[in-house]
């Protein structure tokens, strides 16, 4: 009859992680060769995990891009924001590759359809439009120059506008930000 043999596994408690061995050659993670960049390897190439821990997983690193071509918003704040850099005071409408244009709108109560007539003639695909320091739904007449184009138009607050004209920006996104920066 065959030999029966026990493999014996063994466990790991992780309330007791700083007393698991792991590397017994402390050097620093490998940063080049066949396992640069791969979580999990010393530079002698031994695991810093138990052996039954996944290894070999990739590193995902992130890069904040970065292009002075487009229009980003960089920093907003109480009565401002600022677009490359730049800071304006007052509403503006942004685009990503057009000029900074100021929008002639002090108050959220002042806003007319003719507001909206430079988005018209941009043609986004989308019109983030930034209500002011709370979320505020102008009237469906405002915007309805605006539908009549199939130009969508999404209304948030004035930092989440901010916020999310830099993520489709970003994306590539035909998008316009219409920020009401009230006196």
């Amino acid at each position: 009859m065959p030999v029966e043999r026990s493999r014996r596994l063994k466990s790991y408690n992780l309330a007791e992680y700083d007393r698991v061995p792991q590397c017994t050659n402390r050097r620093p993670i490998a940063r080049s060769g066949a396992h640069a960049g791969r979580i999990g390897c010393c530079a002698n190439d031994r695991l810093l995990f138990p052996p039954h821990s996944p290894v070999g997983i990739n590193v995902l690193k992130l890069h904040q891009e970065s292009s002075g071509a487009l229009n980003t918003i960089t920093s907003y704040g109480d009565g401002y924001v600022a677009i490359n850099l730049k800071r304006h005071e007052g509403s503006i409408i942004v685009m990503p590759e057009a000029p900074v244009i100021q929008w002639p709108v002090s108050s959220f109560e002042a806003l007319a359809p003719e507001h909206f007539q430079a988005l018209i003639e941009a043609a986004p695909e989308v019109v983030i439009f930034g209500s002011g320091s709370r979320l505020r739904f102008p009237h469906p007449r405002l915007t309805a120059g605006l539908a009549k184009h199939r130009i969508g138009v999404e209304t948030m607050d004035f930092g989440a506008a901010c916020r999310t004209y830099n993520i489709l920006m970003s994306e590539g996104r035909r998008v316009a930000a219409a920020l009401l920066i009230e006196a």
